[in-house]
């Protein structure tokens, strides 16, 4: 996990700082994360799924793009997947509008 947020924190430009909310899974425990400068790592309140943003994303793309269809095998539902993120990362400010929780802003302000 220290390798990925490393990573990511190098693609960031220079001028922009990245919230990334965690998950519950044991390697993303903040207490046992390098957490580079330009990145704030952001736990979920316990017991709150509902609040995982990225079950939001996950809604979205299934409402829009992956529901009530059959998939003919795996390459398909692959290709199908692909279309829908690139779909949804076209569309300017989406996610960061499916992922605004007031519990982030109240932790990152």
């Amino acid at each position: 996990m220290d390798v990925l947020l490393a990573q990511f924190a190098r693609i960031l430009p220079d001028d922009l700082h990245a919230i990334m909310v965690l998950n519950g899974a044991g390697w993303h425990d903040k207490r046992a994360l390098h957490d580079p400068a330009n990145l704030t790592l952001v736990p979920p309140p316990p017991y709150a799924p509902d609040l995982n943003p990225v079950k939001r994303i996950w809604l979205y793309l299934r409402e829009r793009y992956l529901s009530h269809r059959l998939l003919a095998d795996e390459e398909t539902v692959v290709d199908a997947c692909c279309c829908a993120w690139n779909a949804l990362t076209a569309e300017t400010g989406r996610i960061q509008s499916l992922c605004a929780n007031p519990y982030i802003t109240k932790v990152t302000s």
